[in-house]
């Protein structure tokens, strides 16, 4: 199946994630809050622009039933996810409004809002996947874990549970339903490697509490 050559291409990427300080560092609890609340701030920017690539592709998806999966993804982004984000933000008293994203935050989602707008939908969703599917199997590996810090215990217990994994295999499942040209599998797989990219490169962001050089 597809997603098998997909996940088998990203074993590199995969396993730095897990071997990541940041990642290593939620579940025995040393990671520096610091680092943690840059995180949240910036994953909270991202998903409002995940969740704009995702109606995109709601809007482009020929099947009704794969216009009707991205569009629930959309509240659910909003609703589940954004809900966790919310309650940090309330606890930490941070006004969102002045955060700014991270270059590699801009870079990323830059890059999933062109492919989704411009590339044909196959490609824009093998874009989005990684973010679903990475999220999901390190979730579940620090499910096992835990944390002893109880803040990171509530974000771990959101990504390792059943109910995101349901949709999870629901995007597996349509990306393996494509019947692909050669060509086209390697645009899918070449997407799929760049934003798998983006995923390290979002957590090691986040560890060395990235800036741009001068403000904006």
């Amino acid at each position: 199946m597809l997603s098998d050559e997909l996940w088998g291409s990203i074993s590199d990427i995969y396993s730095s994630i897990l071997s990541h300080p940041f990642i290593k560092g939620l579940t025995d609890g040393t990671l520096e809050e610091e680092k943690f609340k840059y995180y949240i701030l910036q994953d909270f920017l991202y998903l409002r622009e995940f969740s704009r690539a995702l109606a995109i592709l709601s809007a482009k998806a020929e099947k009704q039933d794969d216009s009707v999966l991205f569009a629930t993804h959309v509240s659910d982004v909003l609703r589940v996810e954004r809900s966790l984000h919310e309650y940090f933000i309330s606890l930490w008293n941070v006004d969102v409004s002045r955060v700014k994203p991270s270059p590699t935050n801009l870079l990323y989602t830059s890059y999933l809002l062109s492919v989704v707008y411009s590339r044909p939908f196959y490609e824009g969703v093998s874009a989005v996947l990684p973010c679903y599917w990475i999220y999901m199997e390190v979730g579940k590996e620090l499910l096992k874990k835990g944390s002893p810090n109880p803040l990171y215990k509530r974000w771990i217990e959101t990504y390792g549970g059943e109910e995101y994994e349901k949709g999870v295999r629901a995007v597996i499942n349509l990306v393996n339903s494509f019947n692909l040209t050669k060509e086209e599998k390697e645009a899918v797989k070449r997407h799929f490697r760049i934003t798998s990219m983006f995923e390290y490169m979002f957590w090691d962001m986040a560890y060395r509490l990235e800036k741009f050089p001068f403000d904006f």
